[in-house]
């Protein structure tokens, strides 16, 4: 559903220009019912051949590892089973979303339906796969986390896969693509005047950083999500709602509640990853005394208040 409207062209369009087409999926193909089976079973018949197995959602293993929380209907077989044979016959397999690559929400505890994602539980690897598995082309499964994931990663990743070029030495080590798992959702964002300062918002409406009160995780979170914006115009810190690390195994169990921020003695207990703890302090501290006045108001208001000095810059 992200997607849809992917590079103003929509999502089928968009994978046309690189001469993927979709086989069959279950809201935007035609075919349902008998016809939507005659594909999958032409697929497990190898009468038509599946490049790139994409999986949405996670996979219900339940009860009893039966799978029969979630069948396909009309087929008698479960979810479970259609995604290991039919992944069996794919070249590659990608999990679209955080559900499907680490098993995202339904695996909040206490996981009454014994959800997981394809090769990973969290960052466990193992999942419905297994962590040895490989699919014919010899990666892994393939990683877009999030929670829903940027339409670029996706559109992009498909384009690198059926061109031949994904290798392992392009996903990191949870089998995200490395060209947006690189970065941090921090780089780019709009507030990060308000977040060199340590200038941070109150209520979502301000324009102030979300970080230090009301749970923004950026910095921690890998995405691209702030420098490529949604659909060309938006992200969640753009907003006013603070990055949760959907991209992340195990967001879903938060240490807090979403939009709060965990805090010992007044410290955020989440820093920038690359950041040793004691430097961040200092730094804050440092950064805080060097407030602009413009700054700190703009940052607790919905506006611009204070705007930049309007002065002719110096040669």
């Amino acid at each position: 559903m992200a997607a849809l409207e992917a590079d103003t062209v929509g999502l089928p369009a968009a994978l046309a220009r690189f001469g993927v087409r979709i086989l069959w999926h279950p809201t935007l193909s035609e075919e349902s019912g008998v016809e939507a089976h005659a594909i999958l079973n032409a697929v497990l018949d190898g009468r038509q051949p599946l490049d790139i197995l994409c999986v949405e959602g996670s996979v219900l293993r339940g009860p009893g590892g039966s799978g029969r929380f979630q069948m396909l209907a009309g087929t008698g077989r479960s979810m479970a089973w259609w995604a290991e044979a039919l992944a069996a016959k794919a070249r590659h397999t990608v999990a679209v979303g955080s559900c499907a690559a680490f098993g995202g929400l339904p695996t909040a505890a206490p996981n009454p339906t014994d959800a997981c994602g394809l090769q990973y539980l969290d960052d466990e690897a193992g999942g419905l796969f297994g962590p040895a598995w490989r699919g014919a082309g010899g990666l892994p499964v393939v990683n877009i986390a999030g929670c829903a994931p940027h339409p670029g990663w996706i559109i992009e990743t498909l384009a690198a896969l059926a061109a031949g070029m994904l290798g392992l030495d392009d996903l990191d080590t949870l089998g995200r693509p490395r060209f947006w798992a690189d970065h941090l959702a921090h780089h780019g964002c709009g507030r990060n005047e308000f977040y060199e300062f340590k200038a941070s918002a109150e209520a979502h409406a301000d324009m102030g950083c979300l970080m230090e009160n009301l749970g923004c995780k950026a910095t921690q979170a890998p995405g691209d999500c702030n420098l490529r914006r949604w659909n060309g115009d938006g992200s969640c810190t753009d907003g006013g709602y603070a990055c949760i690390a959907c991209t992340v195994p195990g967001f879903q169990d938060s240490a807090a509640a979403f939009q709060e921020t965990p805090k010992v003695a007044g410290i955020p207990v989440g820093l920038p990853l690359d950041m040793p703890k004691a430097w961040f302090v200092a730094l804050a501290a440092l950064s805080k005394s060097a407030t602009p006045a413009r700054v700190r108001r703009n940052a607790r208001a919905d506006h611009v208040v204070v705007p930049p000095q309007n002065r002719k810059p110096k040669p």
